[in-house]
């Protein structure tokens, strides 16, 4: 086995021209359809980067030279690309995106034919075949565009949704941010009866309006337009509609409030007893589902973790901090679109959130984060792992990165496998606390790269 890797922990991912050139691109598409049997058939969509066609077109090439018959869809959500995937019968899914990255980045998402990532064992035969150049030629493939995937991923929700019901009244904001999700999920909402008025909602890859990745500092605009429109509720996407985020007239709903109210939705629909989550996920979770008697199973960052994660242990659901969730009913990829109905379809009034909010014990979050090159950071989390223990933590999780529990309270710090930067969080139940051990994590990990020379 070669000792080098590809993917990160959501895909590959790279600034375009000079991580991710045509070449590489050409050479993953040849990869993927080694191993895949020849003539098989994969599904290709894209967010909406200025470099998708580049990407997308060496990626095709690639596939095509090895056998293997492709078929585009266009600029489409990552849930509508994995769920058409699975539901037409291709053999494999493509997704042409950077996610929550800038604009420079883009990358590339595998999904199998039942709509779940490629797991790292089929990571690792890809990036194996790629690196030692064995590819198969036979150039016998072929490309077509596939039409009309908004219109197929209605038909296929329908069944899912088919006992929802919703408050039709409520006004939304839907705010795409120029993604994937752009004229996509408005769409879907304004089929459904919803009052939509939009944001955002063209397809542009520069990301104009507002950063890719939602989060209460990038949605301000947003806030002001809801209150300005009168609007009950915005429903707030990433590059590629994997992740979503929700505001009301207050303002942001926070990231681990709402993965906690979703979860428990969740649950109490299924009956099902576990929240598959990652190291990255706070206690809040715990304490929104605690009294139906169910339990957080933490395991490593990264979506597609998270849902073998939740498959093998039959979880209600899995669900990552920034806006993830992965609800099996739909299936094992994150759907925020799928998350969005669900949460619509549990609301009379959208007041009943922060209503719930308040029957949470009070708990502080933060994070932080610090620039730190991919080729040293291995070596900056061993200076880190040694000075951890000054801390003085009740345990240390090192399953991903060092999670220190302090007995009520937790720190991560955790190399990121999409940026070259290091993360910082903690949460505890006073924010001065909170503070200073994010403070002490920030500080700890600047002086491990100094002393490594990063």
């Amino acid at each position: 086995m070669i000792n080098k890797r590809l993917f990160g922990t959501s895909g590959i991912r790279g600034v375009v021209n000079r991580d991710l050139t045509p070449s590489l691109c050409s050479d993953i598409g040849r990869a993927l359809g080694t191993m895949l049997p020849a003539g098989s058939s994969v599904c290709m969509g894209t967010d909406s980067r200025l470099s998708r066609e580049m990407v997308k077109q060496a990626v095709s090439d690639g596939l095509i030279d090895a056998g293997i018959n492709v078929a585009h869809l266009g600029i489409v959500p990552t849930p509508a690309l994995a769920l058409l995937t699975r539901e037409i019968g291709f053999d494999a899914g493509v997704m042409i995106t950077a996610s929550h990255n800038p604009p420079e980045y883009n990358g590339i998402k595998l999904f199998n034919r039942d709509g779940i990532g490629y797991s790292r064992d089929q990571e690792e035969v890809l990036e194996n075949i790629y690196y030692e150049g064995k590819f198969r030629i036979s150039k016998t493939g072929a490309a077509e565009t596939l039409m009309r995937a908004r219109l197929r991923y209605m038909e296929a929700i329908k069944p899912l949704i088919k006992d929802f019901k919703f408050n039709t009244d409520l006004k939304l904001l839907v705010d795409p941010g120029g993604g994937a999700a752009a004229g996509f999920a408005s769409y879907i909402l304004e089929s459904l009866g919803f009052k939509v008025i939009s944001f955002n909602d063209v397809p542009d890859g520069r990301f104009p309006g507002r950063n890719p990745e939602p989060r209460e500092d990038t949605l301000l605009e947003t806030m002001r337009f809801l209150r300005q429109k009168n609007a009950d509720l915005a429903v707030c996407f990433d590059g590629d509609a994997d992740r979503v985020v929700f505001c009301d007239q207050t303002g942001f709903l926070g990231f681990n409030e709402m993965l906690a109210y979703i979860s428990r939705l969740v649950v109490k629909m299924t009956g099902r007893k576990t929240v598959a989550a990652t190291v990255e996920t706070g206690i809040l979770l715990d304490c929104a589902i605690e009294d139906l008697g169910a339990s957080v199973i933490r395991g490593k960052v990264g979506d597609v973790y998270t849902a073998y994660l939740a498959r093998d242990n039959n979880s209600a659901l899995g669900v990552e901090p920034a806006g993830v969730y992965i609800i099996p009913e739909a299936g094992y990829y994150p759907d925020s679109i799928y998350a969005t109905l669900l949460l619509l379809s549990s609301l009379s009034n959208v007041a009943e959130i922060r209503q719930f909010f308040r029957t949470l014990p009070p708990l502080f979050f933060s994070k932080d984060r610090v620039d730190c090159p991919d080729d040293r950071k291995q070596a900056v989390m061993e200076k880190i792992r040694q000075k951890a223990a000054f801390l003085k933590p009740v345990a240390i999780n090192d399953l991903d990165g060092l999670r220190l529990e302090f007995g009520g309270s937790w720190m991560l710090i955790r190399a990121s496998g999409t940026e070259p930067v290091i993360r910082i969080m903690a949460e505890s139940k006073s924010q001065v606390y909170t503070h200073d051990l994010l403070t002490g994590g920030v500080a700890i990990v600047r002086d491990s790269i100094k002393e490594v020379g990063a």
